[in-house]
């Protein structure tokens, strides 16, 4: 991830300032920025675990970072419907929502 994320600082910097120095510095800064797996690989593992946790609320803005990252329309759609099978149908779902306003209908 090249660019510097203050989204914890932002929402989070005056109620919990730990938590968002984790977030921006340690989570965004160092660990989205080891080169070790593609950012497109750890987008997708991101959305997994969040459709898997059922978070839908964090899911727009990671599936737009997968978008961003190279990961198509049809890839995506393939990985709702591989995770609907093991995380919940419902899921897939509600994950499928997202994905037509992320990618568009």
């Amino acid at each position: 991830m090249k660019e510097k994320v203050t989204a914890g600082r932002d929402q989070l910097g005056q109620v919990a300032p730990d938590f968002a120095r984790y977030n921006d510095d340690i989570l965004f800064g160092e660990v989205w920025s080891d080169d070790t797996l593609s950012l497109k690989a750890r987008n997708i593992a991101t959305v997994s675990a969040f459709m898997s946790m059922g978070a839908f609320e964090q899911l727009p803005f990671h599936m737009e970072r997968a978008k961003e990252n190279g990961v198509s329309k049809k890839e995506m759609a393939a990985l709702i419907t591989q995770l609907a099978f093991y995380a919940g149908w419902p899921k897939g779902w509600s994950a499928f929502n997202i994905l037509k306003k992320v990618y568009g209908e």
